[in-house]
């Protein structure tokens, strides 16, 4: 009578832990690349939808709307780094300022969780529509720019606002996106 054996023999399970090995190596760097490249698509698509919904509430309502970096959710920080949160509301008081029981605030965006940047080239601490939908105060076409925490060409995207309240997204090296 015969015994058999069960199980897999050590080339066996040598040759699986090699294929897994090969496998993990050419995975895990495309799953950083895309986690970290729709991270920043999301960052920057959410600014960017929150200023079409400025844009479009200003001309809805026929008022001025502003939006602002906002490191509470109430008042605008005066930062030039947006990444800390920014509010959108009904400016009808001082421009670019959230005045109490004249302002309404309509959308609040709470600070990136991690370490990127979004950065405007000029410094710019809020964007205002007037109720035409144009942007006003801007010193001509203004990009802001979204790097992630290396600073890697390849996740940065831009934003460009216009005087004319028209808005584009951008990645590295188109436009002005650098």
């Amino acid at each position: 009578m015969q015994s058999t054996q069960r199980g897999f023999t050590m080339t066996e399970m040598m040759v699986v832990v090699a294929i897994v090995t090969m496998l993990m190596t050419i995975g895990v760097p495309s799953y950083r690349y895309i986690t970290t490249a729709n991270r920043i698509a999301s960052e920057i698509n959410g600014l960017l939808g929150d200023l079409q919904f400025a844009r479009a509430e200003a001309i809805k309502e026929g008022q001025t709307v502003s939006a602002c970096a906002s490191t509470d959710g109430a008042t605008c920080s005066g930062a030039s780094n947006w990444r800390v949160g920014w509010i959108v509301f009904i400016d009808s008081g001082a421009i670019g300022t959230v005045d109490a029981g004249t302002d309404t605030i309509l959308r609040i965006q709470r600070a990136f969780s991690g370490t990127d940047t979004l950065v405007p080239d000029n410094a710019l601490p809020a964007v205002t529509f007037n109720r035409e939908g144009f942007a006003s105060g801007l010193p001509g076409t203004v990009t802001m720019k979204l790097h992630d925490s290396t600073n890697a060409h390849g996740y940065s995207r831009c934003l460009q606002v216009t005087i004319i309240g028209a808005m584009t997204t951008q990645s590295y090296g188109q436009g002005n996106c650098t």
